[in-house]
């Protein structure tokens, strides 16, 4: 008995190295979202996120801390928080998904590889399926991910009181841009 819980323990053990490097994080992800309109310019970014990518099963993940957002004008920031995304209530965003082509990536050569994600996004409290797509640059031992993609807050029951319809745009970019390193356990 004791000898099929070594050999079980050695198997496990060996099991969660192996995914480990099959995986690859982040905890620097750059996050920017922008909301243009011919009255305003609206735009924020987010240096803290992070995410995980198991490069084995294309699966990945990127979670965003909602008070991390800097924006250029103090009360920007606060109407952000307080009226729109409301971050205490809220304070994280999420997206879970899935690397529909992950086996056209080489993550050991050089090079740029485009890529289709699908998953769902978590934000001020709703849920979406979201389809996007992006690119992978392998350069000297160095993986980049990056994407852009359009957002309606409407989607995320965000509303845009009638004072302000003029300045704020229902459609905001969002681009995600992140350096990743292997997983080392």
């Amino acid at each position: 008995m004791k000898k099929y819980l070594v050999v079980l323990s050695i198997l496990f053990a060996v099991s969660i190295h192996a995914n480990a490097q099959d995986r690859y994080f982040t905890r620097n992800g750059k996050v920017t979202f922008l909301s243009d309109t011919p009255m305003e310019k609206i735009d924020a970014v987010n240096s803290q996120a992070t995410s995980v990518i198991d490069v084995s099963s294309g699966n990945f993940e990127f979670s965003v801390l909602m008070k991390a957002f800097e924006f250029e004008k103090a009360l920007m920031m606060e109407h952000f928080h307080e009226n729109y995304v409301e971050s205490d209530k809220y304070p994280k965003s999420v997206f879970k998904g899935t690397i529909e082509n992950i086996s056209s990536v080489d993550f050991n050569k050089d090079g740029v590889y485009p890529v289709k994600f699908k998953g769902t996004l978590l934000l001020h409290g709703v849920t979406k399926d979201l389809n996007g797509q992006g690119v992978f640059t392998v350069k000297a031992g160095k993986i980049n991910g990056s994407s852009n993609f359009v957002i309606q807050l409407s989607d995320y029951k965000i509303e845009i009181p009638s004072l302000v319809k003029e300045k704020v745009s229902n459609d905001v970019k969002i681009t995600v841009d992140a350096i990743y390193a292997k997983f080392q356990k």
